[in-house]
Formats: structure tokens, C-alpha cells, sequence
């Protein structure tokens, strides 16, 4: 890759897979604003509003295997446009629900096809960006995936508060504000499938598949575009490409996919980045804080909540009886307003740690961040004060942009061979540890909150530990580098 350098086609190719993570983020998270929204027409209970929020974890769960699976044998870029479609379909049919189990059903389905559009393109991306620029597009998609709930946020702000309702006698239903919602939902998607359409499959699948001829097509395609308009372009003289040592062979079978990740060498890292994906339970927090932000807003505001711990702020909401004047199934929008600027400050720190991560390495940037992240929830509570303890709540929260290391970090362990089948099991990994974190938290917040933020706080500092284990990624690259002898490079080009 390093003979196509990186140019226009990488930057529209970064740009298109940020719109495929977004695409993917609005359909797997929008159960958290249309699920309170829709509770009256619908008419859900409480716990039935809770397997509403449930279903779209499990779909991402079984999802990331099936795509996986489906990415390592049938092609990243061919099974990305299926995901995209099937997920703009199941997310708009699910705007036309019936009834709560209708609407949980369909959004378990948008969810589950919509799950191949984050590990596929990811994938595709990682192996279409020249070694020394992969890590950076990596993180700056990532910080552009963090802006998806603060989007949401956005979008939900002027459409939830129509009043407009529209019978559809047809189906038994009135078409109200949230089901626009849902709907406005899908448009990313919509926009994103033309986008891949103009993107090439992986020169290095192409390669694994015995497919050197149209690799080479590929690689010259890219490189025509980075240096269109250039004058006195570098030719694109290379003439063979050889595949990677641990990439050779053509893999057939779901067990093919797989085995190879729990054998030597592969299982170490296996169980490492799984372990790094199920420990980083800030994304738990994260899940929850539209509803965080809503009490602090309505505490804090009430004049009783600016000597307390945000612990102390919660209890006191939940203990405060509801404001009989607030229409029912409505929004806080001062809380959205809150989870936007959360959503932009983690976005601008994560493009700030891009562009340094390829000095520090992304281990050492692991080891960092959790160390400082986790030490930031511990003390969250220890603070008697609401904006002092707020602002580290914040901080805190900013231990979600270790999933785009992490991302960065399994695309870059693990062989072509198995690499979308491998990053998607260390995410299944990590969304089974959501969901269960996500219960988890929903209770100690009530009972015992202090206990919850220590708990997890804990277990995302001792992610640094785990890092330890892993090789410092700036040796790695060093070890890769393009040999000194340009004859040979000029026959020759490693993906």
C-alpha cells in the first residue's frame, strides 16, 4: 500500500465509512429516544420499555457474527451494501409498528443487518489506507462515530415536539413525531449507499482470494485518483503484489474463521482484546445519559442539588416527585442540549489524540487513558459539589473513545485471513458486556449508586494492565517498513 500513497480516494473513503458508522450508530442506539417518545401511543410499561432497549443489543451481538463471517468469505465491500439496504428497509418498516412487540422485532432486525456496516467498513477501510496513515483514519471515523448519539440528540430536538397526527386506518395506526423520527433515521443509510457504491473491494481480500490481477486493478484505480491533477504524477509501476505471509490460502468454511483465532498466535490476542472490549464499561454510562443529564438538569436547576455528588443529584431526582405540568412522554431538551456538547468534546479530544497516537502508539496511549479515565470515576463521587462533580463525570465519560483505539488496535493484530470475523467477535464480546453492564447499572443507580460508579471505574483502569501484554504498535510498524532496495520495490508491493 505504501506505493499508492494516500490522497483523495482515502480522505472520500474515510469520509464514506465515518457515514456507514453513523448509519450504523442512529439504527442500533435509537431505541434510547424512541423508545420514552412512542411509551404513550404504544402504551408500554416499564419493563416492557426495558426489552424495547434490550432487543437492538442483542441484535448487535448475533449480528457481528453473521457479518463477520460473511465479510471473510463473500467480500467486505458486496456484504457492506447488503448491510446498508436491509438495514434502511427493517429501520423504516419499523416506523409503521403496530404494537410494542412489532416495533422491538423490527428493531432487532434493523439492528442485526445494520451491524455489518460498522465491522465492514472498518475493515475495508484499515485495509484500503497505507500502514502509516491507518491508525489516524481509524480514529478520526471513531471520532465522527461519537458524534452519533449527540446527532440523534439533534435531530430528535425539532422533530419530538410536533403535534401533528395523521391516521393510517390501513394499518390501525397514527403517524406521530416519533415515527418521523425513526424514519429520519434511515436517511443516513440511504446517503451512504450510493458513497460505497464508488469505493473499490479490498485489494488485500482480492489478493487472499487468489485474485492478484484484479488486486493490482484496484491498487492502480486508487492510485489514479490520489494523483489526478498532479503534475508529473508518479507512474504506477508496480507489477506484482504479494500477500502477506500470514494471510496466504483461501478460507472456506465458518470453522476456518474462526479456529485459527483460538490457536497459536492469534489466541493471545484474541482473549486480550476481547478482555480490553468487556472491561471498558463506560459506554454503559454513556447508554445512560440522556437520563443522568435529564435529573442533574432538573435538580440543579431547582436550587437543591449545588452541594451534592452527582450520586447525590440522582438519588435526590429519583425521590422528587415528577413535575405534574411536563407533558408526558416529552424530552428535556436542556438534556439533549447536554448530551450534544458531551458528544463534540469527546469528538474533539479523539481527534486530538489522532493526530498524536503514531508517536505515543496506541498501547501506550491505552494505558494512559484508562489509567486517567478510571481514576476520574472513582473520584466522581468523592467531590461535594455538582459542577465540580459533573465535569468529572464528563471526563469519565471520555473512556469511550477507547473503542476506537481498540478498533484500531484488532484491525492491525490480526491477519487479513480472519480480520472481520476477529474484530467482530472482540465487539460481540464487548456488546455482551454492555448489555449485562447496562441492567447492571440501571439497578445500582437506584440502590447503590456510588458502588456502580466505583465498580466500573475499577474495571476500566485495570484495562492499562491487560494492555501491558499487548507489543508497542510504533515497533510493529517499524518491523513492517518497505525494505531499502527500490528495485525490488518497484516489482513488488506488501498489503
Amino acid at each position: 500500500m505504501f506505493r499508492i500513497s494516500f490522497g483523495v480516494y482515502n480522505c472520500f473513503h474515510t469520509l464514506t465509512t465515518g457515514l456507514a458508522i453513523v448509519s450504523f450508530g442512529v439504527v442500533a442506539f435509537s431505541s434510547t429516544v424512541v423508545v420514552p417518545a412512542s411509551a404513550c401511543e404504544l402504551g408500554t410499561s416499564r419493563a416492557q420499555q426495558g426489552v424495547l432497549a434490550a432487543a437492538p443489543v442483542i441484535g448487535s451481538i448475533l449480528g457481528a457474527f453473521a457479518w463477520g463471517y460473511l465479510g471473510d468469505t463473500r467480500g467486505r465491500r458486496r456484504m457492506l451494501l447488503l448491510s446498508l439496504s436491509l438495514a434502511l428497509v427493517f429501520n423504516t418498516l419499523a416506523s409503521l409498528a403496530v404494537n410494542w412487540v412489532m416495533l422491538m422485532l423490527l428493531q432487532f432486525t434493523a439492528t442485526f443487518m445494520s451491524c455489518g456496516k460498522y465491522t465492514l467498513s472498518m475493515t475495508l477501510l484499515s485495509e484500503c489506507v497505507p500502514r502509516a496513515r491507518r491508525s489516524q483514519a481509524v480514529l478520526v471515523v471513531a471520532s465522527v462515530y461519537l458524534l452519533t448519539q449527540g446527532i440523534m440528540a439533534a435531530v430528535a430536538i425539532p422533530i419530538i415536539p410536533l403535534t401533528f397526527s395523521y391516521p393510517l386506518p390501513f394499518l390501525g395506526i397514527t403517524w406521530t413525531s416519533w415515527r418521523l423520527l425513526l424514519l429520519a433515521y434511515s436517511v443516513p443509510s440511504a446517503l451512504c449507499l450510493p458513497c460505497v457504491l464508488m469505493l473499490h473491494e479490498s485489494p488485500k481480500y482480492l489478493l487472499l482470494r487468489g485474485q492478484e490481477g484484479q488486486a493490482l486493478d484496484v491498487l492502480r484505480a486508487i492510485h489514479r485518483v490520489n494523483h489526478r491533477g498532479c503534475a508529473g504524477g508518479e507512474e504506477f509501476d508496480v507489477k506484482r503484489v504479494l500477500a502477506e505471509k500470514d494471510t496466504a490460502g483461501e478460507q472456506k468454511s465458518k470453522r476456518d474463521q474462526i479456529v485459527p483465532l483460538f490457536r497459536a498466535p492469534l489466541i493471545k490476542y484474541t482473549f486480550i482484546m476481547a478482555a480490553l472490549f468487556v472491561f471498558q464499561q463506560v459506554g454503559s454510562f454513556v447508554i445512560w445519559l440522556p437520563r443522568i443529564a435529564n435529573q442533574y438538569v432538573n435538580i440543579v436547576q431547582s436550587g437543591n442539588g449545588a452541594n451534592k455528588t452527582l450520586c447525590g443529584i440522582i438519588r435526590t431526582a429519583i425521590t422528587t416527585p415528577p413535575n405534574p405540568d411536563a407533558a408526558p412522554c416529552s424530552l428535556n431538551v436542556p438534556s439533549l442540549v447536554i448530551v450534544i456538547a458531551v458528544c463534540v468534546f469527546q469528538s474533539t479530544v479523539n481527534l486530538i489524540i489522532s493526530l498524536v497516537v503514531n508517536r505515543t502508539g496506541r498501547r501506550n496511549m491505552v494505558i494512559f487513558g484508562t489509567s486517567a479515565v478510571g481514576l476520574c470515576g472513582v473520584v466522581t463521587n468523592l467531590v461535594p459539589n455538582a459542577y465540580g462533580s459533573g465535569v468529572l463525570f464528563v471526563c469519565f465519560c471520555l473512556g469511550i473513545l477507547a473503542h476506537g483505539l481498540y478498533t484500531a488496535m484488532a484491525v492491525a493484530l490480526f491477519p487479513t485471513a480472519v480480520r472481520a470475523m476477529a474484530v467482530s467477535l472482540v465487539l460481540a464480546a464487548g456488546r455482551v458486556g454492555i448489555f449485562a453492564a447496562v441492567q447492571i447499572l440501571n439497578l445500582l443507580l437506584h440502590s447503590h449508586c456510588e458502588a456502580g460508579f466505583y465498580v466500573f471505574a475499577t474495571l476500566f483502569a485495570s484495562s492499562a494492565i491487560v494492555a501491558l501484554f499487548l507489543p508497542d504498535d510504533r515497533m510493529l510498524m517499524k518491523a513492517s517498513a518497505p525494505g531499502k532496495n527500490e528495485d525490488t520495490e518497484k516489482e513488488q508491493s506488501k498489503l
